[in-house]
């Protein structure tokens, strides 16, 4: 069962964050490991099992990046799982490009630029994304993620820039 049928929700990039919720806690009320301490120990297993498969669906759809990244997932598309590589030389120099800059920034101010357009530009992709999945462009949507997936780890780098510049700067 996949993440969007364990929720009763439509497997979909938009959803409604309220009817997630309230699906998850519902779920989670139900298949609350502590209702069954006094049932027999498979009751207890499989309220476990129910519980973590919950607890992950919940996880994966609540953030649009990796919703975006599972439904890839069940539509077949193949991306590298390490999460490193950038096999496109255009992401590749854009990526050059954007840490060459974050390194250069030597104020808070010029961090919080270069991130507020990463955020900005990850709003972008993952409003590209729909179309991409309704014609079902793997070539395409695999290069948009990968996009998205070294936006993401840019924002990462940018708060950890941000940080250090903050304690230097103190």
């Amino acid at each position: 069962m996949d993440h969007f049928a364990r929720l009763g929700l439509p497997a979909a990039l938009d959803l409604d964050a309220a009817a997630l919720d309230r699906a998850y806690f519902s779920l989670q009320r139900q298949w609350h490991p502590d209702r069954f301490v006094s049932k027999p120990p498979e009751d207890r297993a499989r309220a476990s099992a129910e519980a973590a498969s919950v607890n992950e669906a919940y996880r994966t759809l609540k953030d649009p990046l990796s919703r975006a990244f599972y439904m890839a997932g069940l539509a077949g598309v193949d991306l590298p799982g390490d999460g490193k590589t950038i096999d496109d030389p255009d992401l590749l120099m854009e990526a050059m490009e954007a840490r060459e800059a974050l390194h250069d920034a030597a104020t808070p101010e010029a961090v919080d630029r270069l991130a507020a357009q990463a955020r900005v530009e990850v709003q972008e992709a993952l409003a590209g994304l729909g179309s991409l999945f309704l014609a079902n462009d793997r070539a395409a949507l695999r290069k948009a993620l990968l996009r998205l997936r070294y936006l993401d780890k840019f924002a990462e780098e940018a708060r950890a820039r941000r940080m250090n510049l903050d304690r230097s700067n103190a």
